[in-house]
This record gives C-alpha cells, sequence and structure tokens, in this order.
C-alpha cells in the first residue's frame, strides 16, 4: 500500500540530512528561505548551487554529488525541466526522497522520481508552511 501524502511528509521530516537544490543567498528568495527554515528547527542541510560558495553560513555544494554525506532527502526548487535532471542526480546520489515545492513539479519529474524508486512530496504544501518558517 502506498503511503498517504501526510505519511510521507512525516516521514521526510523524521530524520535527514537534507540538500536545497536550488538555494539562494538572495533573502527574498524561496531557496533561501526554505534553507532557512531548515537551520530553524537545527536540521542538517547543505546548500545546492552551482554559482555559489556559501549561503546563510553553509558552505555550498554545486552538485548533489559533491556533498560529503549520504542525503535523505532534498527539497527542490527549480525550473520544471531542471529538476527532472535534479532527479536523475539525486538518485545516483542515493537519496530517498524528494520534495518538490510547489512551482518546481512536473509531471514528468514525478514519474521518473518515482520510477528510479524515490519517495516523492509534490502538487502539496510548500516545506515553509509545515516548518511553521519565520523571517
Amino acid at each position: 500500500m502506498t503511503p498517504s501524502l501526510d505519511e510521507t511528509i512525516k516521514s521526510y521530516m523524521s530524520a535527514g540530512p537534507y540538500a536545497v537544490v536550488g538555494a539562494s543567498s538572495d533573502r527574498d528568495k524561496y531557496g533561501n528561505k526554505v534553507l532557512r527554515a531548515y537551520q530553524q528547527h537545527g536540521m542538517e542541510v547543505y546548500p545546492i548551487n552551482p554559482r555559489a560558495t556559501e549561503i546563510e553560513g553553509l558552505k555550498c555544494y554545486a552538485a548533489l554529488a559533491d556533498v560529503p554525506v549520504k542525503l535523505r532527502g532534498i527539497s527542490v526548487i527549480t525550473p520544471p525541466a531542471i529538476t527532472e535532471q535534479v532527479v536523475e542526480a539525486a538518485a545516483a546520489a542515493g537519496v530517498r526522497m524528494v520534495w518538490m515545492q510547489p512551482g518546481a513539479e512536473s509531471p514528468e519529474a514525478i514519474r521518473k522520481a518515482e520510477t528510479l524508486g524515490m519517495e516523492v512530496i509534490a502538487g502539496g504544501p510548500c516545506f515553509l508552511v509545515l516548518a511553521h518558517y519565520r523571517e
């Protein structure tokens, strides 16, 4: 039986480490706010952005493959066409769970992630809402 969206979210939130793909150094962008939401909860998180070296005091990595730990889950804040590529990179890095933030998902990215055996959160709530993010 396939777990419900709520069950998948609860599992996702229960254990990391995590990465934010599409992390941004611009504090007004969702890629920054999502990263800070993880930090506000003391969660182990790694920013992924090929054009940054540090975001919110954390070393930034150009790609998921560069992160020195095995990631369990990722939040994706990228355009849908990029998300499809991120899913492949995540599967190659051994990521088990992917949370496609609203606007990042596409039917192809979801299908690809499920085909690769990943648990997917998409078309649902934003991480910021469930993490009770505060500025």
